[in-house]
């Protein structure tokens, strides 16, 4: 019998993104599977229902999809109840926040299902076409440039006119992974003077090669925030004292500023006071990326725009689902590659490896198996 994937519309509040596309859904056909899509999926990425029945998959009521489904594909991890009628033990791959979740996790173990927790992807080459977290980070970075260019009361780029000539807009990105890498580039692209900064002192060529200055503690030596898997790690207390002033002095000059700093399973940390943002100039804006794990910014509040000192502090909650189009087509593609890489043609379903394998899966056999969520 032919595996069964199934697709649901996501629930999550001002989720916008699918996990699936018609160009994903015709590749999963083309290995043999049958695909399921619940009516309207698809929709606020404008993706029509007829669409991914023209790339040969079922669109149909929620229960009729999930039904005997042996895949199910996600954004965001769907309640256990939306699965009732999969099989025992199917997979279901999606973005679960399992630090932030282990309910939701626990719930997975005891309803037997076995949860593929897509941020967890590591960061070695051969899988990084799946990583949900750099493609939706990189849409990210860009929106969060295009917003605060929306929401600043000035034009980013130096323009000379008759009337006399219009500075251009100075933007500091503070955090340099994926998303930060994008805001500099996106910046650099509307004529901004682009400046940035990271524990990570790595970053400093990759900061010089898209044109932007760094800005550097260089006074306090044999730090590093390299972590594993190249995540940031937590700074010691001295090197968070003297970036803490050298940022300040630069903060003070800034007309933008774009927060980007995350650390896995960990609330955001703390990159901007309130005596920091007071020290701007009136109309500056800051983007907070990271508001939804608790912000980089003091007083940032999620899908709000927060006045403070006559600064205006701006952030999404999910920033990538406002580019939900682009957003669903990257997402599913992740999925695709990390579905299709370990496809076994003669059990005519994925099979997964223990480096892979194990990294992601969080639940199996009516257990929590994660050992990041386990501890010795």
């Amino acid at each position: 019998m032919a595996l069964r994937i199934a697709v649901l519309r996501e629930r999550a509040p001002g989720e916008s993104r699918v996990a699936l596309t018609p160009e994903t859904a015709k590749k999963f056909v083309a290995l043999g599977a049958v695909v399921a899509v619940e009516e309207g999926a698809g929709l606020a990425a404008a993706l029509t229902d007829g669409a991914f029945a023209e790339a040969g998959a079922e669109v149909g009521p929620a229960a009729a999809v999930v039904k005997d489904a042996d895949i199910v594909l996600g954004v965001q991890a769907p309640d256990t109840a939306a699965l009732a009628g999969a099989r025992r033990g199917a997979w279901v791959a999606a973005t679960f926040d399992p630090f932030r979740e282990s309910a939701r996790v626990a719930a997975y173990a005891e309803a037997g299902y076995e949860a593929l927790s897509m941020e967890f992807m590591p960061r070695i080459t051969r899988a990084q076409s799946m990583d949900v977290l750099s493609s939706q980070s990189n849409l990210a970075g860009y929106k969060a440039v295009l917003t605060a260019a929306n929401v600043y009361g000035r034009a980013f780029p130096m323009m000379m006119t008759a009337a006399g000539t219009v500075q251009a807009a100075k933007v500091f990105v503070m955090g340099v992974g994926v998303a930060g890498l994008q805001a500099i580039a996106t910046a650099k692209r509307l004529g901004a003077q682009v400046s940035a900064t990271d524990v990570r002192s790595a970053t400093k060529e990759q900061i010089q090669s898209l044109g932007a200055k760094p800005i550097f503690v260089e006074n306090v030596a044999g730090i590093e925030g390299e972590g594993s898997g190249g995540y940031a790690t937590e700074m010691s207390d001295e090197y968070k004292a003297a970036q803490a002033e050298l940022v300040s002095s630069h903060i003070a000059k800034q007309d933008i500023v774009i927060t980007t700093a995350l650390i896995p399973g960990r609330p955001a940390p703390r990159l901007i006071s309130d005596a920091q943002v007071a020290s701007m100039k009136p109309g500056s804006v800051i983007f907070d990326l990271a508001v939804a794990q608790g912000g980089n910014v003091e007083g940032s509040r999620p899908d709000e725009v927060v006045e403070k000192h006559e600064v205006k502090i701006v952030g999404y909650s999910n920033t990538a689902g406002h580019l939900a189009a682009d957003a669903s087509a990257l997402f599913a593609r992740n999925l695709y590659n990390f579905l299709s890489a370990f496809w076994d043609e003669e059990a005519g379903r994925p099979v997964l490896d223990e480096e892979i394998g194990d990294a992601v899966r969080l639940t199996q056999g009516g257990k929590v198996v994660n050992e990041r969520l386990t501890p010795a």
